[in-house]
């Protein structure tokens, strides 16, 4: 797996890895994961994988903002193909960026010559939104546990957008003028309501 770069994001803890495609006149081969390589970047180094997901979306679809605790989940998220604005909210309770979200845009293109993982840890929540029909696949450190996850609505109007790209929040407020999201979604809470909810203390800022 040949790497090219890892960046940070608005918030240090969000990671995107680079890594390269090999081009030739028929198409594409890349290594998506190489334990030997994962082992070698510090915040995947002790990182094991227990459940791989893959969805389809819609353009115009919003999901989100979820996240679960016992057992917490990390996540490593790529698009396969389509566009997708990854989304990630601090929901870490003490965290200066508390209630802040970041966007990054993920616009799978065949003829590139680099495709990329992002890196989603436990303390934020994580959603998207489909620019285009999608399908994106992501790694999870953790069996997925319906008792023990919750939501953040994306429609929330709580939520603080001050630090992503006007761009992609431009995308935001189109795909918001008629979203097509799930009721589960739309009705989870908002930032307000989950800060005064008794479990929100599972997720604390160090």
């Amino acid at each position: 797996m040949k790497i090219l770069e890892i960046k940070t994001l608005v918030f240090p803890e969000i990671k995107v890895m680079k890594f390269a495609r090999f081009l030739d006149n028929r198409g594409y081969f890349t290594e998506l994961y190489k334990r030997s390589d994962f082992q070698k970047i510090d915040f995947l180094k002790d990182i094991e994988f227990l459940q791989n997901n893959g969805s389809f979306s819609k353009a115009g679809v919003i999901r989100g903002l979820h996240f679960q605790w016992n057992p917490y989940m990390n996540k490593l998220v790529k698009t396969i193909s389509g566009q997708m604005i990854d989304l990630f909210l601090d929901i870490r309770v003490g965290s200066p960026n508390f209630g802040k979200i970041g966007a990054y845009n993920m616009n799978n293109q065949p003829e590139s010559d680099y495709d990329q993982w992002i890196w989603i840890p436990v303390g934020f929540a994580h959603g998207n939104i489909f620019v285009k029909d999608t399908t994106i696949e992501y790694y999870c450190t953790a069996e997925y546990s319906p008792t023990t996850e919750a939501s953040i609505s994306p429609l929330s109007s709580d939520i603080d957008w001050s630090m992503i790209d006007k761009n992609l929040k431009d995308i935001y407020d189109q795909v918001c003028k008629k979203p097509n999201i799930s009721e589960k979604d739309k009705n989870g809470f908002t930032l307000d309501e989950w800060l005064k909810d008794e479990r929100s203390v599972f997720f604390t800022y160090s």
